[in-house]
């Protein structure tokens, strides 16, 4: 939260973490008690700028075997402390969400062995059964970025509430698979309860903005129904976007359990790309190491707009071989893969329903039955806005 100093100007604090106009703090945010003793803690730096401006956050590590994330928000929050003096805002940094998944390098936490990016708040989430930790604990960071109070009562309400430290937008940086091509999801922005159709299309186009500055190829998510079908609407840049109505997004960045120096580079400088878009630093004022957005990237190889698909899927168990490479464009009725069983015997052939191109190929060599052999992005032609509760095609 923001508070004022002895002379009247504001000290952006959250939780332990605590910067006067011009400087950067780094500190703590305690989330949970453990059984053991002690606290969870989340890291977070405050690079709180010389002058006033709009309040960019930055999370990494919500799975947590996705170190280029981790390491892209530690990098950024770095770089932008150097050019305090130009910035026009503040950047809060949380590089590592999940602490409990990555002290095991795993994409779960030990909490509930569940997807712990599918527990951020939302208002139509139904349960009979009280929030678990994973849910409390990610309702209480939801809280620190959008300054609502969080249901609970507990003490860890008092701490992580600060509207003044309240987002105007939020990266969730991510990786993909391995062997993935980097890429920023941007999802569609749902009207009905939350917004009218007329804000959502207004928030829709503020999105659109930050990630086309972010550098990287855009990449839609699924289709709305699908969307809150994978619960989606509760990962992080989905809660702050479509219950909260900030702009946020996600940056998929390559392989996961280690850095990808490339891809960091290329993160880092996406990060210092929004900053200029928002107003935060002029980009004149870019710290000298930090490259163009999308440095060392390659463009998406197809010219039409996207969206991300999971498959297709195989009818027949068996091995996969990949006739496609990541970043290699296809068109509808295209092979993908064949599957072949142990000894070599072909089973099945895989075939493009769309056209578009290759994000990443499935882990693994074998496959069942109904198994997506890779992630894809296919041609998109639905709209960026849509009610909440569209079947869209």
């Amino acid at each position: 939260m923001e508070e004022p100093d002895a002379d009247g100007d504001e000290v952006l604090a959250v939780g332990s973490a605590s910067a006067e106009p011009g400087t950067l703090d780094r500190g703590w945010l305690t989330i949970a008690d453990l059984p053991t003793g002690g606290a969870e803690r989340l890291p977070v730096a405050v690079a709180n700028g010389a002058a006033d401006g709009p309040t960019l956050w930055l999370t990494g590590g919500v799975h947590g075997d996705e170190a280029t994330g981790v390491a892209v928000v530690q990098d950024a929050i770095a770089a932008l402390g150097e050019c305090l003096a130009d910035l026009a805002g503040a950047v809060v940094a949380v590089p590592v969400v999940s602490p409990a998944g990555l002290r095991r390098n795993s994409r779960e936490t030990y909490y509930g062995d569940e997807d712990p990016n599918r527990h951020f708040p939302d208002a139509d989430a139904e349960s009979a059964r009280p929030a678990e930790l994973q849910e409390r604990i990610d309702a209480r960071l939801y809280a620190a970025i959008t300054g609502e109070r969080p249901d609970d009562a507990s003490e860890f309400a008092v701490e992580t509430v600060g509207t003044d430290a309240a987002a105007d937008a939020l990266i969730d940086c991510h990786t993909a698979g391995v062997g993935s091509e980097p890429f920023a999801i941007r999802d569609r922005v749902l009207y009905g309860d939350r917004r009218t159709e007329d804000e959502a299309a207004a928030l829709s186009e503020t999105l659109g903005r930050i990630v086309d500055a972010f550098g990287l190829p855009v990449v839609r998510e699924y289709p709305a129904a699908e969307y809150v079908e994978e619960s989606l609407q509760r990962s992080t840049a989905g809660a702050v976007l479509n219950e909260a109505g900030i702009p946020a997004f996600t940056a998929e960045l390559g392989a996961h359990s280690v850095v990808d120096d490339g891809l960091l580079d290329a993160g880092v400088a996406g990060v210092v790309g929004v900053a200029v878009e928002l107003g935060l630093l002029n980009g004149s004022a870019v710290p000298e190491p930090v490259g163009e957005p999308g440095v060392g990237v390659d463009s998406a190889p197809v010219e039409f707009p996207v969206r991300r698909f999971r498959g297709p899927t195989t009818d027949a168990a068996g091995l996969v071989r990949h006739r496609v490479a990541a970043g290699d464009s296809f068109a509808e009725g295209d092979v993908l893969a064949d599957v072949v069983d142990a000894a070599g015997t072909e089973r099945a052939t895989v075939r493009a329903d769309d056209d578009g191109y290759v994000l990443g190929r499935a882990e693994g060599l074998a496959a069942y039955e109904g198994d997506p052999i890779g992630s894809l992005a296919v041609r998109d032609d639905g709209d960026l806005v849509v009610p909440r509760e569209a079947d869209e095609k």
